[in-house]
């Protein structure tokens, strides 16, 4: 029988799906013809993270970038044909000072799989409604490896993290009255991941996708992202938290 209570926050039932994406319908064949439109108007693209996103800007104003050198393995593919960047940020000397994006979770396309970025990101509600995850590694990376990331090429990853990771999840959405949130701050560092929830909160099964801009300070680029793997997320939370968590991180 599984668990009644979530390892993360016992007020809550344990984390799961609310809308399991079809494993053999091509991308977006579920989703509403209204949820259609609006990824054909805002020429919305798949995300390698799920969901769809397009780049809206990207400061032209080029500033030193703030971040070390580091050992991390990057994300490096670039799925946007609109993302410009430049050769210079993207060979780590200096980073755009913002970039921002739209961002979809549809039912097709409902979850939004564990990543970090180095750049703080300042997310802004649109419509709909889903669930976040934050896993602060952060707080606990050791004194040699400054927010989890880099240290020597020879740390080890037990070596990489002091402690267990503090775990927050928080519902987005509109009802501000109810403790859902119009805005919210990722630190860079940290570990998100987020899924789709019916529009209604009183236990629906409709939902017509949830709809937000994100902007990153300093601006994004893929060498700066990097996604959560499952022997990473034990070591961080523990193997009962990791059990629950385990659906939110990437395939493949």
């Amino acid at each position: 029988m599984p668990p009644s209570k979530s390892t993360i926050d016992p007020t809550l039932p344990p984390l799961h799906p609310s809308f399991s994406p079809p494993k053999t319908s091509p991308t977006g064949s579920e989703d509403s013809p209204n949820l259609k439109k609006i990824i054909a108007h805002l020429n919305l693209q798949p995300h390698i993270e799920g969901g769809y996103f397009v780049e809206t800007d990207r400061d032209p104003l080029l500033i030193p970038s703030p971040f070390a050198p580091t050992t991390e393995t990057p994300s490096t593919a670039n799925p946007s044909p609109t993302r410009a960047g430049t050769a210079a940020a993207t060979a780590g000397e200096t980073r755009h000072a913002s970039t921002s994006i739209h961002y979809l979770l549809t039912p097709s396309q409902p979850l939004g799989a564990f990543h970090r970025n180095r750049g703080r990101t300042i997310h802004t509600l649109h419509h709909g409604r889903g669930r976040y995850v934050i896993i602060h590694a952060d707080e606990i990376a050791s004194p040699s490896c400054a927010k989890g990331y880099g240290g020597p090429s020879d740390l080890a990853e037990s070596e990489r993290w002091v402690g267990k990771a503090r775990v927050e999840t928080f519902v987005v959405g509109s009802d501000v009255l109810r403790g859902e949130r119009v805005q919210w701050i990722v630190e860079g560092g940290k570990y998100k991941a987020s899924f789709l929830l019916a529009d209604d909160a009183e236990g629906g099964r409709e939902s017509g996708g949830l709809l937000i801009s994100e902007t990153v300070v300093p601006g994004f680029e893929y060498g700066d992202h990097d996604f959560l793997r499952g022997e990473r997320l034990g070591e961080l939370v523990g193997m009962e938290q990791a059990g629950e968590m385990g659906w939110l991180l990437r395939e493949g």
